[in-house]
């Protein structure tokens, strides 16, 4: 990975926003558009200042069809352009599933190549900030289902906007989920304490140029050798917290992508310290964590030294006045930490 530029501390909303300027900057094919993307600068500001800079016809706001947006998005990615669409709330993406799954995923195989949909599609997803059931829901497992389409969900300033370029650049449709109780601070799941900043966290110092993360590239948040823990989004600093309390010897896995899956490091974990965890935020019954415990399963059986564990939300709607027993918190981590290590 090649860094060309100066370092500076930011936010996640400041990053995602830096690589959408470093882009749009290097590349007059990519098109900025969404609700409320342009004058107002998104609902969480990621996209500011961007129509100013780049005019209207780059950087501009949809009416409120889901399906229109990301419709209108895969013409122009057949037509050589590189849209980088908003939906305003993962949410609200349902709408347009049908655009996603049988066109953006299929047109590179059902056109032998000669078409391709480079679309980013990016989101906010995820609970935390009391948005009920509506604004809260983490859909990820959806997409890893569909063959075709890419998953990225960043945890730090830094790979989000190494991620998202890296998104940008790729020629099939990639779905970025932004985790939205993050994107100001980090947050370890205590809900009852101060909220804090990404000031001093080492992946908030981000280079203010083009670079990228590689999608498919898991990150080693925390080396261990007692249990290895594989999450993405919000969970990756739940985790970290809960394991530095606990004083557990636990190897943390930031995924970074769902789809491509970094296979391999979590095999190469597996195998070392013999017991895995796994949580995520989205519902338990066919979430994400069920085919990564059935890919350890596979490929580690040998090795468990335990059954694999998850901690995830429920199958229910997110709850807005129960929101903090549905979230997958530290006491809820804690107790699967704790059976694993004593199986």
């Amino acid at each position: 990975m090649k860094l060309d530029s100066d370092i500076q501390q930011m936010t996640m909303i400041q990053a995602i926003n830096s690589a959408l300027d470093v882009m749009m900057d290097r590349d007059p094919d990519v098109v900025v558009m969404g609700e409320d993307v342009g004058y107002f600068g998104g609902v969480f500001r990621a996209t500011a200042g961007l129509q100013e800079k780049y005019g209207k016809n780059r950087v501009f706001d949809t009416p409120i069809t889901e399906i229109g947006i990301i419709g209108v998005s895969i013409g122009m990615g057949a037509y050589g352009l590189r849209p980088v669409p908003e939906i305003q709330f993962a949410d609200y993406i349902y709408p347009a599933l049908d655009q996603l799954v049988s066109e953006a995923a299929r047109l590179r195989y059902r056109s032998a190549g000669e078409f391709t949909s480079p679309m980013t599609v990016r989101s906010p997803f995820g609970g935390g900030i009391f948005g009920g059931q509506t604004h809260s829901q983490s859909p990820e497992g959806i997409f890893t289902h569909v063959s075709g389409i890419k998953t990225v969900i960043p945890s730090t300033p830094y790979d989000a906007k190494g991620l998202l370029i890296s998104a940008i650049e790729d020629n099939d449709p990639v779905i970025f989920f932004e985790p939205k109780r993050i994107y100001n601070g980090p947050f370890d799941g205590h809900y009852d304490r101060p909220a804090k900043g990404w000031a001093g966290h080492p992946g908030a110092m981000v280079p203010t140029g083009h670079y990228r993360v590689p999608l498919g590239q898991a990150r080693i948040v925390r080396p261990g050798e007692a249990l290895t823990i594989l999450c993405y989004g919000t969970m990756e600093h739940v985790v970290e917290s809960t394991v530095a309390d606990m004083g557990v010897d636990a190897e943390i896995i930031d995924l970074r992508t769902l789809v491509p899956l970094d296979i391999e490091a979590i095999e190469r974990s597996v195998k070392k310290t013999g017991r895995c965890l796994i949580v995520h935020e989205a519902t338990r019954t066919s979430g994400f964590g069920a085919e990564l415990s059935a890919l350890v399963q596979e490929r580690c059986f040998y090795h468990l030294e335990a059954p694999v564990e998850r901690v995830t939300g429920f199958d229910t709607p997110y709850p807005h006045s129960l929101e903090w027993a549905y979230f997958p918190g530290p006491v809820r981590i804690a107790k699967a930490i704790d059976k694993i290590m004593k199986d």
